[in-house]
């Protein structure tokens, strides 16, 4: 291997660990603000089977290797460009709360690199528009249409009995959906990591470009970062999704859990890389929306909508800025010394903000 491509998968693999701290609200925020689990056992849950998840299906991993940007014209500094693009906008939600779509920054990240490279010709924009575009449009409605459909059968079926038993019963139920949520969220997000890592070793020539499978050390890696940074937690867009969307009770929870994962199934099981958090946070909506349109902040919704349509083009500039860089000598080392110090930062700004809003007793137990 390559100083470059080590590199590469390095920072994929970072990526990846914060793909995965910033995500863990997708299957975790319903279940903690529901009181079905204690947030550090709800993201333990997560965490294993995330890891479990992403050893189920490739066909994700292929789409973002193959169908998204012409293999034949990526080179490795255009990838590295495009993952530091990808983290950066990462790293900018995660600080501000906002669940956007670690999916779509990463795709974003790597059609800026490529563009800024080789022109707009080498994207695949029928590819694009089919494979994830479509898809992630209506994932959302259909999260939300699903969750209204469970949430009638649940009101049929509950109705005349005891709140404190209903909710009892549906946090034991959220034990099954989240962990269905988490699994399904390892079988999506992570195939992305293993895919950019696959087209790298492709441009590498230390893989075939017609793979169907990523190399077994691809596959574990992915699933050990995505694991990690899902145990780490991302709790500020895990309070943005729990409690700030809309206030849910256990059977609402469990039906938006249930909507999610079924969803997030179905589209990996077709190769769509859809973005988690587009369908939580619809499902959630919908949930919400069970009690009529004013139990849902649509105020928050419209910051979330507002940074699903910025994810792709801002992950994008990042990118085709960094691929300015590696044109230059040296570029690939001052890309790779930028995504340290932009993810450094970002972590510093991070605790002193923890430092400065907690007293000094709660420190030691202050999450991420």
């Amino acid at each position: 291997m390559t100083v470059t491509l080590v590199a590469v998968i390095v920072v994929a693999l970072f990526f990846d660990f914060t793909n995965g701290f910033h995500d863990t609200a997708n299957s975790i925020a319903t279940s903690v603000s529901t009181r079905a689990m204690s947030p550090r056992n709800a993201v333990a849950m997560a965490a294993i089977l995330n890891f479990v998840g992403a050893f189920i299906s490739f066909k994700v991993a292929a789409t973002i290797a193959k169908g998204i940007v012409d293999p034949a014209a990526i080179t490795l500094n255009i990838i590295l460009a495009g993952l530091v693009g990808a983290i950066t906008w990462n790293l900018v939600t995660w600080y501000l709360g906002l669940p956007s779509s670690s999916s779509h920054a990463l795709i974003g990240g790597v059609m800026g690199s490529a563009i800024m490279a080789d022109g707009w010709s080498v994207v695949q924009w029928a590819g694009l528009w089919q494979k994830v575009l479509k898809p992630s449009l209506i994932a959302p409605f259909a999260g939300l249409a699903v969750v209204f459909v469970l949430m009638t059968l649940i009101v049929w079926v509950i109705k005349r009995r005891s709140p404190a038993k209903i909710n009892r019963v549906f946090r034991r139920g959220q034990l099954v959906s989240g962990g269905f949520v988490a699994l399904t969220h390892g079988t999506n997000d992570a195939q992305k990591t293993m895919g950019i890592i696959a087209l790298a070793l492709v441009s590498a020539g230390d893989l075939n470009a017609d793979f169907t499978r990523p190399p077994t050390w691809v596959i574990v890696c992915a699933a050990l970062s995505m694991s990690a940074g899902t145990y780490a937690g991302g709790w500020r867009i895990i309070r943005t999704l729990g409690t700030r969307i809309a206030k849910i009770d256990p059977p609402q929870g469990f039906a938006a859990q249930t909507a999610c994962a079924s969803i997030l199934w179905t589209t990996a099981h077709f190769g769509y890389p859809v973005s988690t958090t587009h369908v939580i946070s619809g499902s959630v909506m919908g949930s919400g929306a069970t009690r009529g349109l004013h139990a849902v902040r649509w105020g928050v919704a419209g910051n979330i909508l507002v940074a699903w349509i910025f994810t792709i083009p801002m992950a994008g500039l990042v990118g085709g800025g960094m691929e300015l860089i590696t044109q230059v000598p040296g570029g690939d080392v001052i890309v790779f010394g930028l995504a340290v110090l932009i993810s450094w930062g970002a972590f510093m700004a991070r605790r002193w903000e923890t430092r400065r809003l907690l007293p000094p007793e709660a420190l030691e137990s202050a999450p991420i």
